[in-house]
């Protein structure tokens, strides 16, 4: 049987706002197998990306539990809810957050820089992850001189350096255009075939429909859990590094 990479069960996350108490996520079960794909769709406010963060282990619930690889995170420390988000997640953002002074090969050692790994083993890691996803020819250039597509493929590098078993990316293709996302889409689906279970949470349909299973949110809370074949209209020109 399949084992859960998560496993929540009545998990929620309430603010309080102008006095008043927002649920942002409502009591949620939920499981997701290891080498799964899978899309959580919802509008801006449905609660996909403050369940993300608590998926991540950026944000504690406020109530229920969440079992990570079988462990469960609320019996984690701050220090190994760090740990765990250093070994067992990759996540990706939308906004990149690559450090500007930094090379691609220097912004990708990071994880391993913070496990304290030799530096030279570290450095070729980085190099190899940057190969993969096409920028073996842009190892020295800073963020400022490389693509929306191009900095979204260093954070994927990042993001896979310590080899996590799950990876999350909160709006991948948010800020790159029809083709390129096509081309990061792409690098997702290789990477899951891998075995690694992959979450995208998005709002764009294109995105979503890489994904077999589909998790749709509204108002905190699931309101469609399906499986479908994958749908989305891959652009048939030829992937360049470049962008």
């Amino acid at each position: 049987m399949n084992k859960p990479v998560i496993e929540t069960k009545g998990l929620t996350r309430t603010f309080l706002q102008g006095g008043q108490t927002i649920n942002a996520i409502k009591p949620l079960d939920m499981v997701i197998n290891h080498g799964e794909l899978v899309a959580i769709q919802g509008t801006s406010g449905s609660g996909k990306s403050t369940l993300l963060h608590l998926l991540a282990l950026l944000d504690r619930p406020t109530a229920g539990s969440y079992f990570l690889d079988g462990t469960d995170t609320a019996k984690m420390s701050d220090n190994e809810q760090s740990d765990a988000r250093n070994r067992l997640i990759g996540i990706v953002f939308q906004n990149f957050y690559l450090i500007p002074y930094a090379t691609a090969v220097e912004n990708v050692m990071l994880p391993g820089l913070y496990r304290r790994g030799k530096q030279p083993r570290i450095r070729q890691r980085a190099e190899d992850l940057l190969e993969s996803v096409g920028l073996g020819n842009r190892i020295n250039f800073k963020p400022s001189s490389l693509s929306g597509g191009q900095q979204q493929r260093v954070a994927l590098a990042r993001a896979m350096f310590n080899n996590p078993p799950l990876l999350l990316a909160d709006e991948p293709t948010g800020q790159l255009d029809t083709t390129t996302s096509n081309e990061i889409l792409d690098l997702f689906e290789q990477i899951n075939k891998t075995g690694k279970t992959i979450i995208l949470v998005t709002h764009d349909p294109l995105t979503a429909d890489t994904a077999r299973r589909h998790i749709t949110f509204k108002d905190g809370e699931v309101v469609n859990d399906k499986e479908q074949p994958t749908t989305r209209k891959k652009d048939q020109r030829t992937v360049s590094n470049n962008k």
